[in-house]
Protein backbone atom coordinates (compact mmCIF):
# COMPACT_ATOMS: atom_id res chain seq x y z
CA UNK A 1 0.00 0.00 0.00
CA UNK A 2 1.28 3.47 -0.87
CA UNK A 3 2.12 6.07 1.77
CA UNK A 4 -0.99 8.01 0.80
CA UNK A 5 -3.09 4.86 1.20
CA UNK A 6 -1.57 4.07 4.58
CA UNK A 7 -2.18 7.62 5.78
CA UNK A 8 -5.83 7.55 4.64
CA UNK A 9 -6.41 4.18 6.31
CA UNK A 10 -4.79 5.39 9.50
CA UNK A 11 -6.85 8.61 9.56
CA UNK A 12 -10.12 6.76 8.88
CA UNK A 13 -9.39 4.14 11.54
CA UNK A 14 -8.44 6.70 14.20
CA UNK A 15 -11.68 8.58 13.49
CA UNK A 16 -13.74 5.43 14.07
CA UNK A 17 -11.89 4.80 17.35
CA UNK A 18 -12.48 8.41 18.40
CA UNK A 19 -16.19 8.14 17.60
CA UNK A 20 -16.60 4.87 19.51
CA UNK A 21 -14.64 6.22 22.51
CA UNK A 22 -17.07 9.15 22.65
CA UNK A 23 -19.96 6.68 23.08
CA UNK A 24 -18.41 4.47 25.79
CA UNK A 25 -20.26 4.70 29.08
CA UNK A 26 -22.98 6.97 27.67
CA UNK A 27 -26.64 6.33 26.82
CA UNK A 28 -26.80 6.22 23.04
CA UNK A 29 -29.62 7.81 21.05
CA UNK A 30 -31.75 5.64 18.72
CA UNK A 31 -30.19 5.29 15.28
CA UNK A 32 -26.70 6.28 16.47
CA UNK A 33 -25.59 2.81 17.57
CA UNK A 34 -26.83 -0.78 17.41
CA UNK A 35 -30.22 -1.56 18.93
CA UNK A 36 -29.03 -5.09 19.75
CA UNK A 37 -25.52 -6.54 19.96
CA UNK A 38 -25.64 -10.36 19.79
CA UNK A 39 -22.66 -12.56 20.63
CA UNK A 40 -22.95 -16.29 19.94
CA UNK A 41 -21.53 -18.98 22.23
CA UNK A 42 -20.95 -22.69 21.64
CA UNK A 43 -22.73 -23.88 24.81
CA UNK A 44 -24.31 -22.79 28.09
CA UNK A 45 -20.99 -22.62 29.94
CA UNK A 46 -19.49 -20.29 27.32
CA UNK A 47 -22.67 -18.19 27.31
CA UNK A 48 -22.35 -17.74 31.08
CA UNK A 49 -18.72 -16.64 30.69
CA UNK A 50 -19.67 -14.12 28.01
CA UNK A 51 -22.64 -12.73 29.94
CA UNK A 52 -20.50 -12.22 33.05
CA UNK A 53 -17.83 -10.33 31.12
CA UNK A 54 -20.31 -8.14 29.24
CA UNK A 55 -22.04 -7.32 32.53
CA UNK A 56 -18.69 -6.25 34.02
CA UNK A 57 -17.96 -4.10 30.97
CA UNK A 58 -21.30 -2.35 31.31
CA UNK A 59 -20.72 -1.79 35.05
CA UNK A 60 -17.29 -0.25 34.26
CA UNK A 61 -18.86 1.83 31.46
CA UNK A 62 -16.57 0.36 28.82
CA UNK A 63 -19.43 -0.08 26.32
CA UNK A 64 -22.14 2.26 25.00
CA UNK A 65 -25.20 2.05 27.26
CA UNK A 66 -28.87 1.73 26.29
CA UNK A 67 -28.09 -0.99 23.75
CA UNK A 68 -29.39 -4.52 24.36
CA UNK A 69 -26.44 -6.94 24.72
CA UNK A 70 -27.48 -10.56 24.21
CA UNK A 71 -25.54 -13.83 24.28
CA UNK A 72 -27.14 -16.80 22.52
CA UNK A 73 -25.70 -20.30 22.86
CA UNK A 74 -26.08 -23.12 20.39
CA UNK A 75 -28.51 -25.84 21.49
CA UNK A 76 -27.01 -28.98 23.06
CA UNK A 77 -26.20 -31.83 20.70
CA UNK A 78 -24.49 -31.77 17.32
CA UNK A 79 -22.14 -29.01 16.20
CA UNK A 80 -24.14 -26.67 13.97
CA UNK A 81 -21.47 -24.26 12.66
CA UNK A 82 -21.80 -20.48 12.42
CA UNK A 83 -24.60 -20.91 9.86
CA UNK A 84 -26.63 -22.90 12.36
CA UNK A 85 -25.79 -20.32 15.04
CA UNK A 86 -27.10 -17.60 12.73
CA UNK A 87 -30.42 -19.43 12.29
CA UNK A 88 -30.85 -20.01 16.03
CA UNK A 89 -29.88 -16.41 16.85
CA UNK A 90 -32.50 -15.09 14.42
CA UNK A 91 -35.08 -17.37 16.01
CA UNK A 92 -34.21 -16.19 19.52
CA UNK A 93 -34.34 -12.53 18.46
CA UNK A 94 -37.80 -13.19 17.05
CA UNK A 95 -38.88 -14.94 20.28
CA UNK A 96 -37.66 -12.02 22.44
CA UNK A 97 -38.73 -9.02 20.37
CA UNK A 98 -41.56 -10.30 18.16
CA UNK A 99 -42.63 -7.94 15.40
CA UNK A 100 -40.58 -5.06 16.80
CA UNK A 101 -37.36 -6.82 15.69
CA UNK A 102 -38.16 -5.76 12.12
CA UNK A 103 -37.48 -2.14 13.17
CA UNK A 104 -34.11 -2.87 14.81
CA UNK A 105 -30.48 -2.74 13.71
CA UNK A 106 -28.66 -5.81 14.97
CA UNK A 107 -25.01 -6.86 14.87
CA UNK A 108 -24.44 -10.61 15.21
CA UNK A 109 -20.88 -11.55 16.21
CA UNK A 110 -19.97 -15.23 15.88
CA UNK A 111 -17.79 -16.05 18.89
CA UNK A 112 -18.67 -19.68 19.63
CA UNK A 113 -15.96 -22.32 19.63
CA UNK A 114 -13.07 -23.47 21.80
CA UNK A 115 -10.28 -21.52 20.11
CA UNK A 116 -8.00 -24.54 19.84
CA UNK A 117 -5.54 -22.61 17.67
CA UNK A 118 -5.26 -19.78 20.27
CA UNK A 119 -5.93 -21.49 23.62
CA UNK A 120 -5.34 -18.37 25.73
CA UNK A 121 -8.77 -17.32 24.42
CA UNK A 122 -10.45 -20.69 25.07
CA UNK A 123 -11.79 -20.18 28.60
CA UNK A 124 -13.10 -16.63 28.40
CA UNK A 125 -13.58 -16.30 24.63
CA UNK A 126 -11.74 -14.79 21.66
CA UNK A 127 -14.24 -11.92 21.56
CA UNK A 128 -12.75 -10.91 24.96
CA UNK A 129 -9.14 -11.11 23.79
CA UNK A 130 -7.17 -8.06 24.97
CA UNK A 131 -5.64 -5.65 22.46
CA UNK A 132 -2.87 -3.12 23.18
CA UNK A 133 -4.87 0.07 22.75
CA UNK A 134 -7.52 2.20 24.41
CA UNK A 135 -8.29 3.45 27.86
CA UNK A 136 -10.06 1.51 29.28
CA UNK A 137 -8.15 -1.22 27.42
CA UNK A 138 -9.88 -2.59 24.35
CA UNK A 139 -10.85 -6.20 23.90
CA UNK A 140 -11.90 -7.64 20.56
CA UNK A 141 -15.55 -6.79 21.26
CA UNK A 142 -14.81 -3.08 21.54
CA UNK A 143 -12.67 -3.12 18.41
CA UNK A 144 -15.37 -4.84 16.34
CA UNK A 145 -17.93 -2.29 17.52
CA UNK A 146 -15.52 0.59 16.85
CA UNK A 147 -14.67 -0.51 13.30
CA UNK A 148 -18.40 -0.72 12.46
CA UNK A 149 -19.43 2.38 14.40
CA UNK A 150 -20.55 4.19 11.23
CA UNK A 151 -22.81 1.38 10.02
CA UNK A 152 -26.00 1.63 12.17
CA UNK A 153 -26.84 5.16 10.99
CA UNK A 154 -26.44 4.07 7.34
CA UNK A 155 -28.39 0.83 7.65
CA UNK A 156 -32.01 -0.13 7.19
CA UNK A 157 -33.31 -2.46 9.92
CA UNK A 158 -31.62 -5.83 9.56
CA UNK A 159 -28.71 -7.96 10.79
CA UNK A 160 -24.97 -7.49 10.20
CA UNK A 161 -23.15 -10.85 10.47
CA UNK A 162 -19.46 -10.91 11.42
CA UNK A 163 -16.83 -13.05 13.20
CA UNK A 164 -14.93 -12.46 16.44
CA UNK A 165 -11.37 -13.05 15.28
CA UNK A 166 -10.90 -10.73 12.31
CA UNK A 167 -10.37 -7.00 11.83
CA UNK A 168 -11.43 -5.04 8.75
CA UNK A 169 -9.97 -1.57 8.24
CA UNK A 170 -11.04 0.65 5.36
CA UNK A 171 -11.05 4.23 4.11
CA UNK A 172 -13.59 5.82 1.77
CA UNK A 173 -13.99 9.25 0.20
CA UNK A 174 -15.38 11.95 2.47
CA UNK A 175 -18.61 12.20 0.49
CA UNK A 176 -19.24 8.42 0.58
CA UNK A 177 -20.95 6.18 3.14
CA UNK A 178 -21.06 2.41 3.45
CA UNK A 179 -24.82 1.88 3.18
CA UNK A 180 -26.83 -1.23 3.88
CA UNK A 181 -30.14 -0.22 2.37
CA UNK A 182 -30.86 -2.79 -0.36
CA UNK A 183 -33.03 -5.92 -0.11
CA UNK A 184 -31.37 -9.32 0.24
CA UNK A 185 -27.73 -9.70 1.24
CA UNK A 186 -25.09 -6.95 1.10
CA UNK A 187 -21.48 -8.07 1.60
CA UNK A 188 -18.25 -6.18 2.15
CA UNK A 189 -15.47 -7.16 -0.27
CA UNK A 190 -11.72 -6.63 0.00
CA UNK A 191 -9.05 -6.81 -2.73
CA UNK A 192 -6.81 -9.80 -1.90
CA UNK A 193 -4.05 -11.84 -3.55
CA UNK A 194 -5.26 -14.97 -5.32
CA UNK A 195 -3.56 -17.11 -2.65
CA UNK A 196 -5.81 -15.54 0.02
CA UNK A 197 -8.85 -16.29 -2.12
CA UNK A 198 -8.17 -20.03 -1.85
CA UNK A 199 -8.96 -19.93 1.90
CA UNK A 200 -11.83 -17.41 1.79
CA UNK A 201 -15.00 -16.65 -0.11
CA UNK A 202 -14.53 -14.95 -3.50
CA UNK A 203 -17.07 -12.78 -5.35
CA UNK A 204 -17.63 -13.12 -9.09
CA UNK A 205 -18.81 -9.64 -10.06
CA UNK A 206 -20.77 -8.33 -13.01
CA UNK A 207 -18.27 -6.80 -15.48
CA UNK A 208 -17.30 -3.22 -14.73
CA UNK A 209 -14.25 -1.16 -15.62
CA UNK A 210 -13.12 1.80 -13.58
CA UNK A 211 -9.64 3.21 -13.57
CA UNK A 212 -8.45 4.54 -11.29
CA UNK A 213 -10.52 2.52 -8.80
CA UNK A 214 -12.64 4.63 -6.44
CA UNK A 215 -12.13 3.96 -2.75
CA UNK A 216 -15.60 2.42 -2.57
CA UNK A 217 -18.07 1.23 -5.18
CA UNK A 218 -21.25 -0.82 -5.24
CA UNK A 219 -21.46 -3.88 -7.45
CA UNK A 220 -23.73 -6.80 -8.05
CA UNK A 221 -22.46 -10.36 -7.57
CA UNK A 222 -23.13 -13.03 -10.19
CA UNK A 223 -21.80 -15.88 -8.09
CA UNK A 224 -19.98 -16.59 -4.81
CA UNK A 225 -17.11 -19.10 -4.69
CA UNK A 226 -16.19 -20.75 -1.39
CA UNK A 227 -12.46 -21.49 -0.95
CA UNK A 228 -11.95 -21.92 -4.72
CA UNK A 229 -8.80 -23.04 -6.50
CA UNK A 230 -6.90 -20.42 -8.53
CA UNK A 231 -7.99 -22.20 -11.72
CA UNK A 232 -11.62 -21.98 -10.64
CA UNK A 233 -11.27 -18.25 -9.91
CA UNK A 234 -9.92 -17.70 -13.42
CA UNK A 235 -12.54 -19.89 -15.10
CA UNK A 236 -15.39 -18.06 -13.34
CA UNK A 237 -14.07 -14.56 -14.11
CA UNK A 238 -13.27 -13.63 -10.50
CA UNK A 239 -9.72 -12.40 -11.20
CA UNK A 240 -9.06 -8.68 -11.74
CA UNK A 241 -6.03 -6.80 -12.99
CA UNK A 242 -4.59 -4.11 -10.76
CA UNK A 243 -4.99 -0.56 -12.03
CA UNK A 244 -3.87 2.83 -10.76
CA UNK A 245 -5.59 3.97 -7.60
CA UNK A 246 -6.06 0.51 -6.10
CA UNK A 247 -3.50 1.00 -3.37
CA UNK A 248 -4.63 -1.91 -1.16
CA UNK A 249 -2.81 -4.25 -3.54
CA UNK A 250 0.76 -4.57 -4.74
CA UNK A 251 0.32 -7.66 -6.96
CA UNK A 252 -0.77 -7.51 -10.60
CA UNK A 253 -3.84 -9.71 -10.14
CA UNK A 254 -6.35 -9.89 -7.31
CA UNK A 255 -9.78 -11.14 -6.27
CA UNK A 256 -12.44 -9.67 -4.01
CA UNK A 257 -12.77 -11.72 -0.80
CA UNK A 258 -15.49 -11.76 1.86
CA UNK A 259 -15.64 -10.65 5.50
CA UNK A 260 -18.91 -9.25 6.84
CA UNK A 261 -22.42 -9.16 5.39
CA UNK A 262 -25.85 -7.65 6.03
CA UNK A 263 -29.26 -9.33 5.70
CA UNK A 264 -32.49 -7.35 5.50
CA UNK A 265 -35.35 -8.60 7.68
CA UNK A 266 -37.47 -10.06 4.87
CA UNK A 267 -34.55 -12.33 4.00
CA UNK A 268 -33.94 -13.05 7.70
CA UNK A 269 -37.56 -14.24 7.95
CA UNK A 270 -36.93 -16.69 5.11
CA UNK A 271 -34.00 -18.14 7.07
CA UNK A 272 -36.15 -18.37 10.21
CA UNK A 273 -38.73 -20.32 8.21
CA UNK A 274 -35.96 -22.68 7.16
CA UNK A 275 -35.16 -23.50 10.79
CA UNK A 276 -38.85 -24.08 11.49
CA UNK A 277 -38.99 -26.48 8.56
CA UNK A 278 -35.81 -28.32 9.56
CA UNK A 279 -36.65 -28.62 13.24
CA UNK A 280 -33.40 -29.75 14.90
CA UNK A 281 -30.10 -29.25 13.08
CA UNK A 282 -27.72 -32.20 13.19
CA UNK A 283 -24.84 -30.95 11.03
CA UNK A 284 -22.55 -27.95 10.61
CA UNK A 285 -23.75 -25.17 8.33
CA UNK A 286 -21.40 -22.40 7.14
CA UNK A 287 -22.82 -18.87 7.36
CA UNK A 288 -20.65 -17.91 4.39
CA UNK A 289 -20.26 -20.92 2.10
CA UNK A 290 -23.73 -22.39 2.58
CA UNK A 291 -25.69 -19.12 2.48
CA UNK A 292 -23.76 -16.98 -0.01
CA UNK A 293 -23.23 -19.73 -2.60
CA UNK A 294 -27.02 -19.82 -3.08
CA UNK A 295 -27.04 -16.17 -4.16
CA UNK A 296 -26.40 -14.35 -7.41
CA UNK A 297 -27.87 -14.74 -10.91
CA UNK A 298 -25.32 -17.42 -11.88
CA UNK A 299 -25.58 -19.52 -8.70
CA UNK A 300 -26.19 -23.21 -9.32
CA UNK A 301 -27.18 -26.05 -7.01
CA UNK A 302 -23.96 -27.99 -7.76
CA UNK A 303 -22.12 -26.72 -4.66
CA UNK A 304 -24.60 -28.44 -2.34
CA UNK A 305 -23.00 -31.85 -2.98
CA UNK A 306 -19.38 -30.59 -2.77
CA UNK A 307 -18.12 -31.52 0.70
CA UNK A 308 -14.39 -30.99 0.06
CA UNK A 309 -14.13 -28.17 2.64
CA UNK A 310 -16.30 -29.83 5.30
CA UNK A 311 -14.62 -30.81 8.60
CA UNK A 312 -17.11 -33.58 9.39
CA UNK A 313 -19.52 -34.75 6.73
CA UNK A 314 -23.00 -35.60 7.99
CA UNK A 315 -25.56 -37.47 5.89
CA UNK A 316 -28.10 -34.63 6.19
CA UNK A 317 -25.75 -31.85 4.99
CA UNK A 318 -26.49 -32.09 1.26
CA UNK A 319 -30.25 -32.15 1.85
CA UNK A 320 -30.08 -29.09 4.15
CA UNK A 321 -27.87 -27.21 1.65
CA UNK A 322 -30.42 -27.92 -1.07
CA UNK A 323 -33.20 -26.50 1.11
CA UNK A 324 -31.10 -23.38 1.77
CA UNK A 325 -30.49 -23.04 -1.97
CA UNK A 326 -34.19 -23.27 -2.82
CA UNK A 327 -35.14 -20.74 -0.12
CA UNK A 328 -32.43 -18.20 -1.04
CA UNK A 329 -32.15 -18.64 -4.82
CA UNK A 330 -33.02 -15.43 -6.60
CA UNK A 331 -32.13 -13.32 -3.54
CA UNK A 332 -29.83 -10.43 -4.55
CA UNK A 333 -26.21 -10.40 -3.41
CA UNK A 334 -25.05 -6.78 -3.40
CA UNK A 335 -21.36 -6.17 -2.84
CA UNK A 336 -19.64 -3.08 -1.46
CA UNK A 337 -16.10 -3.03 -2.86
CA UNK A 338 -13.77 -1.49 -0.30
CA UNK A 339 -10.82 -0.90 -2.60
CA UNK A 340 -8.77 0.75 0.12
CA UNK A 341 -9.16 -1.82 2.88
CA UNK A 342 -7.21 -4.35 4.93
CA UNK A 343 -8.40 -7.67 6.36
CA UNK A 344 -6.56 -9.12 9.37
CA UNK A 345 -7.20 -12.52 10.95
CA UNK A 346 -6.12 -13.15 14.56
CA UNK A 347 -7.16 -16.74 15.17
CA UNK A 348 -3.88 -18.58 15.77
CA UNK A 349 -0.95 -18.17 18.15
CA UNK A 350 1.35 -17.26 15.25
CA UNK A 351 -1.05 -14.64 13.85
CA UNK A 352 -1.62 -13.25 17.35
CA UNK A 353 2.11 -12.83 18.03
CA UNK A 354 2.84 -11.36 14.61
CA UNK A 355 0.05 -8.79 14.61
CA UNK A 356 0.62 -7.65 18.20
CA UNK A 357 4.42 -7.46 18.14
CA UNK A 358 5.85 -7.34 14.60
CA UNK A 359 3.22 -6.02 12.21
CA UNK A 360 4.20 -2.37 11.70
CA UNK A 361 1.28 -1.78 9.31
CA UNK A 362 -1.40 -2.76 11.83
CA UNK A 363 0.49 -1.00 14.63
CA UNK A 364 0.43 2.30 12.73
CA UNK A 365 -3.14 1.91 11.44
CA UNK A 366 -4.69 1.09 14.82
CA UNK A 367 -2.22 2.89 17.07
CA UNK A 368 -1.19 -0.29 18.90
CA UNK A 369 1.20 0.12 21.84
CA UNK A 370 3.97 -2.04 23.29
CA UNK A 371 2.55 -1.63 26.77
CA UNK A 372 -1.00 -0.84 27.80
CA UNK A 373 -2.72 -0.83 31.22
CA UNK A 374 0.33 -2.36 32.89
CA UNK A 375 2.81 -1.56 35.62
CA UNK A 376 6.34 -2.52 34.68
CA UNK A 377 8.87 -1.04 32.30
CA UNK A 378 10.87 1.98 33.38
CA UNK A 379 14.03 3.56 31.97
CA UNK A 380 16.14 0.67 33.27
CA UNK A 381 13.87 -2.01 31.83
CA UNK A 382 15.48 -4.78 29.81
CA UNK A 383 12.24 -5.55 27.94
CA UNK A 384 12.45 -5.50 24.18
CA UNK A 385 10.65 -2.79 22.26
CA UNK A 386 9.25 -5.55 20.02
CA UNK A 387 7.17 -7.17 22.76
CA UNK A 388 3.62 -6.52 23.96
CA UNK A 389 2.58 -6.29 27.62
CA UNK A 390 -1.11 -5.89 28.49
CA UNK A 391 -3.05 -5.79 31.77
CA UNK A 392 -0.05 -7.05 33.79
CA UNK A 393 2.15 -6.22 36.75
CA UNK A 394 5.89 -6.79 36.17
CA UNK A 395 8.76 -6.06 38.49
CA UNK A 396 11.06 -3.43 36.89
CA UNK A 397 13.88 -5.99 36.79
CA UNK A 398 11.92 -8.34 34.49
CA UNK A 399 12.78 -8.81 30.83
CA UNK A 400 10.44 -9.75 27.97
CA UNK A 401 11.93 -10.89 24.66
CA UNK A 402 11.08 -9.56 21.21
CA UNK A 403 7.98 -11.01 19.62
CA UNK A 404 6.44 -12.08 22.98
CA UNK A 405 3.07 -11.21 24.51
CA UNK A 406 2.43 -11.05 28.26
CA UNK A 407 -1.20 -10.52 29.32
CA UNK A 408 -3.20 -10.68 32.57
CA UNK A 409 -0.08 -11.82 34.45
CA UNK A 410 2.24 -11.04 37.34
CA UNK A 411 6.02 -11.43 36.98
CA UNK A 412 8.31 -11.33 40.02
CA UNK A 413 11.78 -9.80 40.34
CA UNK A 414 14.25 -11.02 37.74
CA UNK A 415 11.72 -13.14 35.87
CA UNK A 416 12.27 -13.34 32.11
CA UNK A 417 10.30 -14.33 29.02
CA UNK A 418 12.14 -15.56 25.93
CA UNK A 419 11.34 -14.33 22.43
CA UNK A 420 8.21 -15.38 20.55
CA UNK A 421 6.32 -16.66 23.61
CA UNK A 422 2.84 -16.11 25.09
CA UNK A 423 2.37 -15.84 28.87
CA UNK A 424 -1.32 -15.47 29.72
CA UNK A 425 -3.04 -15.27 33.12
CA UNK A 426 0.08 -16.54 34.90
CA UNK A 427 1.86 -15.76 38.16
CA UNK A 428 5.58 -16.08 37.42
CA UNK A 429 7.70 -16.31 40.56
CA UNK A 430 10.89 -14.31 40.98
CA UNK A 431 13.86 -15.49 38.93
CA UNK A 432 11.98 -17.92 36.68
CA UNK A 433 12.77 -17.98 32.95
CA UNK A 434 10.19 -18.78 30.28
CA UNK A 435 11.90 -20.29 27.22
CA UNK A 436 11.50 -18.88 23.72
CA UNK A 437 8.64 -20.13 21.54
CA UNK A 438 6.52 -21.31 24.49
CA UNK A 439 2.84 -20.87 25.25
CA UNK A 440 1.82 -20.89 28.94
CA UNK A 441 -1.66 -20.15 30.22
CA UNK A 442 -3.08 -20.64 33.72
CA UNK A 443 -6.71 -21.54 34.40
CA UNK A 444 -8.73 -21.87 37.57
CA UNK A 445 -10.68 -25.14 37.75
CA UNK A 446 -13.12 -26.93 40.02
CA UNK A 447 -11.42 -30.19 40.95
CA UNK A 448 -12.81 -32.66 43.52
CA UNK A 449 -14.89 -29.97 45.24
CA UNK A 450 -11.95 -27.57 45.51
CA UNK A 451 -10.74 -24.56 43.56
CA UNK A 452 -7.46 -25.47 41.90
CA UNK A 453 -5.12 -24.13 39.21
CA UNK A 454 -3.71 -25.70 36.05
CA UNK A 455 -1.08 -24.12 33.79
CA UNK A 456 -1.19 -25.58 30.31
CA UNK A 457 1.90 -25.32 28.12
CA UNK A 458 2.45 -25.93 24.42
CA UNK A 459 4.90 -24.98 21.71
CA UNK A 460 3.72 -21.98 19.67
CA UNK A 461 3.68 -24.19 16.56
CA UNK A 462 2.08 -27.26 18.17
CA UNK A 463 -1.10 -28.48 16.49
CA UNK A 464 -3.68 -29.11 19.20
CA UNK A 465 -6.28 -30.33 16.72
CA UNK A 466 -4.17 -33.14 15.23
CA UNK A 467 -5.41 -36.46 16.59
CA UNK A 468 -4.41 -40.13 16.42
CA UNK A 469 -6.47 -43.28 16.97
CA UNK A 470 -5.05 -44.29 20.32
CA UNK A 471 -2.09 -44.40 22.73
CA UNK A 472 -0.26 -46.79 20.41
CA UNK A 473 0.25 -43.88 18.00
CA UNK A 474 1.57 -41.29 20.47
CA UNK A 475 4.84 -41.12 18.52
CA UNK A 476 2.86 -39.26 15.85
CA UNK A 477 1.82 -36.47 18.23
CA UNK A 478 4.44 -33.70 18.23
CA UNK A 479 4.92 -31.72 21.43
CA UNK A 480 7.62 -29.03 21.38
CA UNK A 481 9.16 -30.72 18.32
CA UNK A 482 9.49 -34.00 20.25
CA UNK A 483 7.20 -37.00 20.23
CA UNK A 484 4.67 -36.96 23.06
CA UNK A 485 5.81 -40.48 24.04
CA UNK A 486 9.35 -39.18 24.58
CA UNK A 487 8.07 -36.31 26.75
CA UNK A 488 6.12 -38.73 28.92
CA UNK A 489 9.28 -40.75 29.52
CA UNK A 490 11.08 -37.61 30.71
CA UNK A 491 8.30 -37.03 33.27
CA UNK A 492 8.44 -40.66 34.41
CA UNK A 493 5.03 -41.50 32.93
CA UNK A 494 4.16 -44.67 31.04
CA UNK A 495 2.31 -43.97 27.82
CA UNK A 496 -0.05 -46.86 28.63
CA UNK A 497 -1.36 -45.02 31.71
CA UNK A 498 -1.76 -41.62 30.03
CA UNK A 499 -5.43 -40.61 30.12
CA UNK A 500 -7.37 -38.72 27.49
CA UNK A 501 -10.51 -36.75 28.31
CA UNK A 502 -13.68 -37.02 26.24
CA UNK A 503 -15.02 -40.21 24.72
CA UNK A 504 -11.53 -41.63 24.13
CA UNK A 505 -12.15 -42.17 20.42
CA UNK A 506 -9.19 -39.97 19.51
CA UNK A 507 -6.02 -38.75 21.20
CA UNK A 508 -4.59 -35.24 20.76
CA UNK A 509 -2.66 -32.59 22.67
CA UNK A 510 -6.06 -30.99 23.33
CA UNK A 511 -7.47 -33.92 25.32
CA UNK A 512 -4.25 -35.46 26.71
CA UNK A 513 -4.14 -35.25 30.53
CA UNK A 514 -0.64 -33.75 30.80
CA UNK A 515 -0.92 -30.76 33.12
CA UNK A 516 -0.61 -30.87 36.92
CA UNK A 517 -3.40 -29.69 39.20
CA UNK A 518 -2.07 -27.37 41.93
CA UNK A 519 -3.46 -25.50 44.92
CA UNK A 520 -2.45 -21.99 43.81
CA UNK A 521 -1.65 -20.03 40.66
CA UNK A 522 2.03 -19.47 41.47
CA UNK A 523 2.97 -23.10 42.17
CA UNK A 524 0.91 -24.23 39.17
CA UNK A 525 3.06 -22.11 36.87
CA UNK A 526 6.33 -23.21 38.51
CA UNK A 527 5.52 -26.91 38.24
CA UNK A 528 4.45 -26.72 34.60
CA UNK A 529 7.53 -24.67 33.76
CA UNK A 530 9.76 -27.39 35.30
CA UNK A 531 8.06 -30.01 33.09
CA UNK A 532 8.55 -27.81 30.03
CA UNK A 533 12.21 -27.19 30.83
CA UNK A 534 12.75 -30.93 31.18
CA UNK A 535 11.48 -31.46 27.63
CA UNK A 536 13.63 -28.71 26.17
CA UNK A 537 16.71 -29.67 28.17
CA UNK A 538 16.42 -33.40 27.52
CA UNK A 539 16.46 -34.08 31.28
CA UNK A 540 14.20 -36.11 33.54
CA UNK A 541 11.68 -34.49 35.84
CA UNK A 542 9.69 -37.42 37.31
CA UNK A 543 6.25 -36.49 38.60
CA UNK A 544 5.21 -37.81 42.00
CA UNK A 545 2.69 -40.65 41.85
CA UNK A 546 -0.05 -38.61 43.51
CA UNK A 547 0.13 -35.78 40.93
CA UNK A 548 -3.30 -35.19 39.43
CA UNK A 549 -3.22 -34.34 35.70
CA UNK A 550 -5.83 -32.64 33.52
CA UNK A 551 -6.17 -31.88 29.80
CA UNK A 552 -6.92 -28.52 28.22
CA UNK A 553 -10.31 -29.91 27.21
CA UNK A 554 -11.02 -30.95 30.82
CA UNK A 555 -9.90 -27.55 32.16
CA UNK A 556 -12.57 -25.87 30.03
CA UNK A 557 -15.23 -28.31 31.20
CA UNK A 558 -14.30 -27.64 34.85
CA UNK A 559 -13.32 -23.96 34.59
CA UNK A 560 -14.08 -21.71 37.55
CA UNK A 561 -15.28 -18.51 35.91
CA UNK A 562 -15.80 -16.60 39.13
CA UNK A 563 -12.21 -17.12 40.29
CA UNK A 564 -10.70 -16.26 36.87
CA UNK A 565 -12.72 -13.05 36.64
CA UNK A 566 -11.97 -12.24 40.29
CA UNK A 567 -8.22 -12.53 39.59
CA UNK A 568 -8.61 -10.16 36.63
CA UNK A 569 -10.53 -7.71 38.78
CA UNK A 570 -7.78 -7.85 41.43
CA UNK A 571 -5.23 -7.14 38.69
CA UNK A 572 -7.38 -4.27 37.42
CA UNK A 573 -7.64 -2.72 40.87
CA UNK A 574 -3.94 -3.26 41.61
CA UNK A 575 -2.83 -1.66 38.32
CA UNK A 576 -5.24 1.23 38.73
CA UNK A 577 -3.99 1.89 42.28
CA UNK A 578 -0.30 1.68 41.30
CA UNK A 579 -0.80 4.01 38.34
CA UNK A 580 -2.51 6.55 40.59
CA UNK A 581 0.31 6.24 43.16
CA UNK A 582 3.01 6.66 40.50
Amino acid sequence: MSRDGTRKLQTATREKLRKFNSLRGLEVQPGVFWDVVVVTAVDGSQREAYELQISEKIDRKELPLGTHYKVFSDPPGSKIGNGGSTLYALQQLNDIYGKSISRMRVILIHAGGFSQRLPSASALGKIFMALPLGHPIYQMLELKLAMYVDFPSQMKPGVLVTCADDIELYSIAEEDNVKFDKPGFTALAHPSPLSVGTTHGVFVLAPHEKSPYPEMENASCLRFLHKPSIDQMRECGAVWKRAGGLFSMSCAEFVYTDSTYYIDFDTAKSLMNLLTELGTLDCEIDAYGDFLQALGSKATIEYTSNTANVTKEESSLVEIRQKIFHILTGTPLNVILLNHSKFYHIGTTSEYLFHLTEDEALRSELGLLSSVFSVHVNENSQSSSGCCVMYSVLDPSCSVGAGSVVEYSRLGAGASVGGGSIVSSCWVSAGLSVPAGAFLHSLSVNHQDHTRFVTVFFGIKDNLKHSVDGPAYLEELTFFESSLAQCLAQWGLQKEVLKFSGDGSSCSLWNACLFPVCSDQESSFSMSLEMLQAILGGSRRPLSKDTQLMSMQECLQCKNLEVMLKLRKELHDDITQRRVTN
